[in-house]
């Protein structure tokens, strides 16, 4: 953290040695002391100061100087730092000119020169008034800052990839918060531009994409290897596992993914049925050890960035990457998981990101502190995002088509919705419209078995209504579902044309798509079970016959 700014100013330059040298000996345990012999000087440097989001707890200055008196440099200072205690550094002859300045810079007090000893005259009247400043001081939040307007598309998209990605950062609303506007003003900048990216260095990003956000925070952007043992697409529990299991057993192994490590799981805020948790973990923090996991075994990690397509040749595999790169790999296990539904109610497309979210759950929570909020589905996610969406929300609902929660939801998390008072379910129900002008405002809901129709106001609409693979974008011959799901093993061999694909002698691997040599893990897989702890095992699953693919090759 910071320390906070003392001050000091005077032109006398052996007076303005003693003083550095005894408020260096006092406070620079607490504090960052700084002087000069120029008034012009000091005010220039409050300037840098300022747009560096320091903090001046104390300014001390000189009376009698030649390029402006010590009450008119503190009169400018304080337009800077108006919290700031100001002490003026009179002669016996200045006294009545200090007197003034009390009520005409709100001076807080004057010292006679000389000050010997500090110790009684000095030290004692300044610890006072730094004990006073730091009574109201809130120290400025140094990492990232975000500033734009909470019913934003462009807004929610980078909070949501900052947040995915377990990036600080400090949320400044436009339309509620002064810190947010004053900080546009500072830099000249049009908040009809937002959302505007802040960084620690000083700089800032106007409207910026997850790469652009990515590049700026040093995170990996090209693979350092021209040829990979493994690569495992997709960083959700499946393709974390993979990546822990790969990297441990020293294959060269590259995890890419395009958006944040954790898929579906990592934007849980609670998950408590995991082995060994016994009080649970979120998504998030479960994410994160893995990734450090994998980095510890040299697993090299792409992050934001997205494989379009797959090519074999031979025993390697080509992949090519949205940014039109290609990466070589002997072997690829493709983890992609799932993305939830598109709710196709008439409105719905028009608010997402500016009310309706599909799950993000945990970055748009405390925007909905004392709000009306809406959750759509029954399973896990849906519960997980109510219980967490009910520490801030005025009142959560659940809309649901069956009559209870009973067949989609773990026992445990029904119970801690029943016991929850601002939770309601809402049952055989369905969105059938959603209203506002340029953010959500109302959701018309009809009961499927009454057809009665109720209209509610609801300031956010969160979306968690099923499973979608993640495959389209899989231009090769893969054998999938007519849902998208991803066939492997011994599926494939009840498949009519297999024996115009498969050309190995053996029948495929467990979990070994059409493809010799590539492989599907996790919820992405035809029949796989859906849930953490599953997908973590077949991470695990896949590196092993990745081995055996090898031993071949």
């Amino acid at each position: 953290m910071k320390k906070p700014i003392i001050l000091a100013v005077d032109d006398d330059e052996q007076v303005l040695r003693a003083l550095t040298r005894d408020l260096q000996g006092a406070y620079r345990k607490d504090y960052k002391i700084m002087s000069t012999a120029s008034a012009n000087e000091a005010l220039a440097t409050l300037k840098e100061l300022k747009q560096g989001n320091e903090a001046v707890a104390l300014f001390i200055s000189d009376q009698r100087m030649p390029e402006m008196l010590g009450v008119d440099y503190l009169t400018e200072a304080r337009k800077y730092f108006p919290n700031a205690k100001r002490v003026l550094l009179t002669a016996y002859s200045d006294t009545d000119a200090a007197i003034k300045a009390i009520n005409k810079v709100q001076l807080d007090y004057y010292l006679m020169k000389p000050w010997d000893p500090p110790e009684e005259k000095m030290f004692p009247v300044l610890n006072g008034l730094l004990d006073d400043w730091q009574l109201t001081y809130i120290p400025e939040f140094e990492g990232i800052k975000v500033v734009g307007y909470q019913f934003s598309p462009k807004s929610h998209e980078v909070k949501d990839f900052l947040s995915a990605n377990l990036l600080p950062y400090q949320w400044l609303d436009l339309e509620i918060n002064q810190k947010g506007k004053d900080l546009l003003e500072k830099h000249n900048l049009k908040p009809k531009e937002a959302p505007y990216v802040f960084l620690e260095d000083g700089t800032y990003l106007t409207q910026p994409d997850r790469r652009q956000i990515a590049e700026k925070l040093g995170l990996s952007q090209e693979a350092p290897s021209e040829l990979y043992d493994v690569v495992i697409i997709g960083a959700g529990p499946a393709g974390l596992s993979a990546a822990v299991y790969g990297g441990s057993e020293g294959l060269k192994t590259l995890l890419i993914e395009r958006r944040a490590p954790g898929g579906q799981a990592g934007t849980s805020s609670r998950i408590e049925n995991y082995l060994g948790f016994p009080s649970g973990l979120s998504g998030a923090e479960l994410s994160q050890r893995a990734i450090t996991q994998a980095t510890r075994f040299g697993v090299d990690f792409l992050s934001p960035e997205e494989v379009v397509d797959i090519q074999a040749k031979g025993n390697y595999k080509i992949l090519t990457l949205g940014s039109g790169g290609q990466i070589n790999t002997k072997s690829v296990i493709i983890s992609t998981g799932v993305d939830y539904r598109r709710l196709d109610s008439k409105g719905v497309d028009s608010f997402t990101g500016a009310g309706v979210y599909y799950g993000a759950a945990t970055t748009e929570a405390r925007g909905c502190s004392d709000r009306q909020v809406f959750v759509v589905g029954g399973g896990n996610s849906a519960g997980q995002g109510a219980m967490y969406l009910s520490q801030f929300a005025t009142k959560v609902h659940i809309v649901i088509h069956k009559a209870d929660l009973t067949s989609s939801m773990s026992h445990y998390l029904i119970d801690q919705i029943n016991s929850t008072p601002n939770i309601e379910i809402i049952a055989d129900s369905e969105i059938v419209e959603a209203k506002g002008e340029e953010q959500l405002a109302e959701l018309v809901i009809e009961n499927i078995k009454s057809k009665e129709i109720k209209t509610y106001q609801a300031n956010a609409l969160f979306i968690f209504i099923g499973a979608r693979p993640y495959t389209d974008w899989i231009t090769t011959d893969m054998q999938k579902t007519e849902d998208g799901f991803i066939i492997t093993g011994r599926d494939l061999v009840n498949r009519p044309d297999f024996g115009k694909i498969w050309k190995k002698k053996r029948e495929p691997f467990p979990l070994e798509t059409c493809i010799t040599g590539i492989f599907a893990a996790g919820d992405v897989r035809a029949d796989a079970m859906n849930r953490v702890a599953s997908a973590v095992g077949e991470g695990a699953m896949a590196i092993s016959f990745v081995h055996k693919y090898l031993a071949e090759v």
